[in-house]
């Protein structure tokens, strides 16, 4: 598991969890780990965010949002993108991944099981329809480029698969 230190202030931490990132809306950007530092430098609210994969398109919005909710909280903020420590998913949290599972999306597995379902099709990923772990790849790629897209083979449930990222 790739572990690295949040530096957020606790009084923003309640701010921060209600900015939902805007690919999967049931998640805070808190859940997806993606706020790595947040805290009050002369009198300015300093946010580092790191995005799930380079290129992530949601990163504006999601800078704009912390913006906002900072803003409504009375706070004037600076937002910066840092790409170095690489976004995991090890940074999701257990609150988010169990999220994930709710909304419909399968939880990344760990790495090397992560490519044996990717790249051998081995039959590890749950449906999070009804549980079963008779599933098939469908595509590589599902509904955004961090997912994959599969099918249970009881239920016949298409769902995607939150890659494995590290």
């Amino acid at each position: 598991m790739t572990t690295t230190e949040q530096n957020i202030d606790n009084s923003l931490i309640a701010i921060l969890e209600q900015v939902s990132d805007p690919e999967i809306p049931v998640l805070s950007i808190m859940d997806m780990g993606v706020v790595r530092s947040a805290v009050f430098e002369d009198g300015i609210v300093k946010v580092e965010i790191t995005p799930t994969y380079s290129g992530c398109p949601a990163m504006d919005v999601i800078g704009d949002d912390i913006k906002k909710a900072l803003e409504e909280a009375g706070y004037k903020s600076e937002i910066d993108l840092i790409l170095h420590p690489a976004w995991t998913t090890d940074w999701i949290t257990p609150r988010g991944r169990k999220a994930l599972e709710d909304y419909g999306i399968a939880a990344p597995l760990e790495a090397e099981a992560d490519k044996d379902v990717l790249l051998h099709g081995k039959k590890i990923v749950k449906c999070t329809n009804c549980g079963s772990q008779n599933t098939r790849l469908v595509s590589q790629f599902g509904s955004t480029a961090c997912k994959a897209q599969f099918q249970c083979e009881d239920c016949q449930e298409p769902f995607d698969y939150f890659k494995c990222l590290k």
